[in-house]
């Protein structure tokens, strides 16, 4: 399905097979001698097809087309290898550049999964489960970064970057101030909230999130264009509203450990989730996976408020409100 957002400035709904996300808003920019595809959809038969199909009913050529990608997620980044040409340039953020550069396989944020309480038994499964393990690019195309305030124009559109960590380390959304449409990636969403995880000691992607949230606040913004679900107008009033349910989740978090000390997997599956599941345990492994990261996110950063504590007991982090 193509939804015509100006003239030569569409989105395609890109489906996303097994993921409760359902479709990826892909933006595609005519512009006369290039056009520009803003995130591409998983690396998945379903997902280049239905790319395949929305390209073609547009008329667009992908020799004659470059690539923007909002962040790392197999679901923005994935299909990029089986779209790019060696005349495509492909625009990106440096500091999930870097991740890529310096990979060394799962292990580390496994471990760290581990170091937070999430069974390991189970941790084979939540990655075998996990998107991004099986539908990620399978090859990386050369790059050239972008960074606050850098300008990409296309045909009549001028598109400015903007840098919005907090869902991943290296977020970045784009502006186009004549037409008023802001490209929020996974920034802003306005059926669903963003997944905010955090699988690193030194992150503190919640207040990076925030801070993201509070640069952007005063846009002048007509449209908004979010990686998945309905296009929406209210741009404000959405991110008092992601801030307003991030500040409760806060309170859920401190409410849940001042019974008892707790690790992140435990933390999590006291949270309330909007998961169609009877209980914890039958929450698929892969919502379990997110709703740990979402759980040590704000665990992570009321630790670093000085709010809460954590203690390590046999090697597994455990928090509490101080003086308990």
């Amino acid at each position: 399905m193509i939804e015509k957002i100006t003239d030569d400035f569409f989105s395609i709904k890109i489906p996303l097979p097994d993921t409760p996300l359902k479709n990826l808003n892909s933006v595609v920019i005519k512009g006369g001698n290039r056009n520009l595809i803003i995130d591409t959809g998983l690396n998945h038969d379903q997902c280049y097809n239905a790319m395949m199909a929305g390209l073609k009913e547009l008329n667009v050529d992908l020799k004659k087309t470059d690539f923007l990608i909002t962040h790392l997620h197999a679901d923005h980044f994935g299909l990029l290898s089986r779209l790019a040409t060696s005349e495509s340039h492909v625009y990106f953020n440096r500091p999930e550049a870097e991740l890529i550069e310096s990979w060394q396989g799962w292990d580390e944020m496994l471990n760290f999964a581990g170091n937070n309480g999430f069974p390991k038994e189970k941790l084979k499964k939540a990655l075998e489960s996990h998107p991004g393990f099986k539908h990620a690019s399978k090859w990386i195309p050369s790059m050239e970064m972008l960074q606050d305030n850098d300008q990409i124009t296309i045909g009549r559109y001028s598109l400015g970057c903007i840098e919005t960590p907090g869902h991943t380390p290296g977020h970045i959304c784009l502006f186009e101030p004549e037409n008023k449409i802001f490209i929020a990636g996974d920034h802003i969403l306005g059926d669903i909230t963003p997944n905010i995880q955090c699988w690193a000691e030194e992150q503190n992607m919640l207040k990076d999130y925030f801070q993201s949230l509070d640069k952007v606040y005063d846009l002048n913004v007509d449209t908004v264009i979010p990686g998945h679900r309905s296009i929406f107008t209210d741009f404000r009033k959405r991110i008092d509203e992601l801030k307003s349910h991030h500040r409760q989740r806060l309170e859920e978090v401190k409410e849940i450990i001042s019974k008892k000390p707790l690790n992140g997997f435990e933390t999590a599956s006291h949270m309330t989730w909007a998961i169609k599941a009877d209980s914890w345990d039958d929450f698929p492994i892969a919502q379990q996976w997110f709703a740990a990261g979402e759980a040590i996110a704000h665990l992570q950063y009321l630790e670093k408020e000085n709010q809460i504590e954590k203690f390590d007991t046999n090697g597994i982090f455990n928090w509490q409100c101080h003086h308990q």
